[in-house]
């Protein structure tokens, strides 16, 4: 098993679970995709792609074509995509990924969470060498697949790892290579479950259990951050 899988199972994340927390950020994702290159899933890959997440998330189609609807409205809000990187209690690395459209409550939101129980909020890039950002895809499994000619049919679209994951195969590939693993799964008729973005840490650091519950309280409230829309560390 690859890095990125055993970091990828190992990771829990709460909102996940919180089912109409859930939709309301895959919503928001689909309005920024949306304005950014227009409400038709066949020209739009990233609408497409988040359409197909939105599914595999039991979504309903009434809430996506919601969120597609006021997408094209006028009245709708801008989201601007912003990034936070900081450190929590005992050195703990923190990247928080926000859609927002007012930064100014966002930052002072995010760094309120840091410095309320023990990190810091830092500067942007500050914490690029700790994580690598990763392309994930999850595809229904394949009937006869054999991974290993599965990962060398795709290694020069940027995979570089692949994993089976119970019913699935999860692929993990470059960040730059997100477009290209995309285009040739639907071209070869792969059934894309979900994909995403993932920021995999190059190194981990352990905690006692005590510690770990003191960092758990900095996720709570991004839990509760309407703005945040995803998080991610380097804790074991």
């Amino acid at each position: 098993m690859g890095r990125a899988f055993e970091f990828r199972k190992a990771r829990k994340f709460k909102r996940w679970g919180q089912m109409a927390k859930t939709f309301t950020r895959i919503g928001k994702d689909i309005v920024i995709a949306v304005k950014a290159s227009g409400p038709d899933p066949s020209t739009n890959s990233r609408l497409r792609a988040l359409i197909q997440n939105a599914k595999a998330a039991n979504m309903p189609k009434d809430n996506i074509d919601r969120a597609i609807k006021r997408a094209i409205s006028k009245e709708e809000k801008d989201y601007k995509e912003v990034v936070y990187e900081g450190y929590g209690p005992y050195g703990v690395a923190i990247v928080v990924e926000t859609a927002t459209d007012n930064p100014t409550r966002t930052v002072a939101n995010v760094r309120h969470a840091f410095t309320k129980y023990g990190g810091s909020l830092g500067t942007s890039g500050c914490l690029d060498f700790l994580f690598d950002r990763k392309s994930v895809f999850k595809i229904v499994t394949p009937e006869n697949v054999d991974l290993e000619e599965l990962e060398l049919e795709m290694i020069d679209l940027g995979v570089e790892e692949v994993e089976a994951e119970e019913e699935n195969v999860v692929l993990y590939g470059t960040f730059e290579s997100y477009g290209a693993i995309q285009h040739y799964l639907e071209e070869k008729g792969y059934e894309i479950v979900n994909s995403e973005f993932e920021r995999i840490p190059v190194d981990t650091k352990e905690l006692t259990e005590e510690q770990e519950a003191e960092v758990q309280k900095i996720f709570e409230k991004f839990d509760e951050d309407d703005d945040v829309q995803n998080y991610f560390h380097n804790m074991k």
